[in-house]
């Protein structure tokens, strides 16, 4: 399904960028803009628009006389939240979900840390409203609610934490946690000690417990990652 309002290129992109991360276009492959644009039916000032947002997260390189070249994984922009959409869609879904939530329990806990230094007292109300919010929608197999304070929470505490590079990492956060519930990758309720523990969370950036802060919320990306094991293995 095209993303609304990305129009005609947003239709090849979600055809394109899908098929380069599942490597349906090896390394190396040279993509004919002329043959694409006809193969989709738009116009070749849409193709190139296509093709600049793909080489924008360096999927793709485009040389005069060559055309468009497919480039190696390890090139990709893998914090693109768009990237890791196309990949978590995929069938390495499990490796990417795992890779994803490592770097959350390497990140998350030191920013919990952080906001229960940093953290504002507007900031300190918003994470006890999502996780309230996590409580209220945690039964009755309503995750895409869930999601929605779950998404908000962590997005809190990366901004919370007063570092500019762990704020930026909210939409690659957002990405998992979404991944994982359109994708099923989710129990049909959260696990209700995963949602204790981002309530005491909020508690302890509230209080200024740095050091409980950044326990707790490793403990929630280490259930994260056992959840992986039975959902994903």
């Amino acid at each position: 399904m095209t993303t609304p309002g990305r129009g005609l290129h947003g239709r090849v992109l979600d055809a394109l960028g899908p098929a380069i991360t599942a490597g349906e276009y090896p390394p190396g492959s040279v993509l004919r803009t002329d043959e694409l644009a006809q193969s989709f039916d738009v116009s070749r000032s849409v193709m190139r628009e296509a093709v600049r947002v793909l080489e924008s997260m360096h999927l793709v390189a485009s040389r005069r006389r060559v055309g468009v070249t497919v480039l190696p994984a390890d090139e990709w922009n893998v914090y693109d939240p768009q990237v890791i959409r196309w990949r978590l869609a995929g069938a390495d879904r499990a490796r990417q979900l795992r890779s994803l939530t490592v770097l959350r329990s390497a990140v998350e806990p030191v920013a919990a840390g952080l906001a229960a230094r940093h953290a504002t007292p507007e900031q300190c109300s918003e994470l006890t409203e999502c996780a309230l919010g996590m409580v209220a929608n945690s039964r009755g197999r309503r995750l895409d609610r869930y999601l929605l304070h779950d998404v908000a929470f962590h997005r809190v505490i990366l901004r919370a934490s007063g570092n500019e590079m762990f704020a930026r990492l909210g939409d690659v956060v957002a990405e998992v946690l979404t991944g994982r519930t359109q994708h099923e990758v989710m129990f049909e309720d959260p696990d209700p000690a995963a949602v204790t523990l981002h309530v005491r969370v909020a508690e302890a950036v509230r209080a200024g417990d740095a050091e409980r802060a950044e326990q707790l919320t490793r403990e929630i990306t280490v259930g994260a990652l056992q959840e992986l094991d039975i959902l994903a293995p």
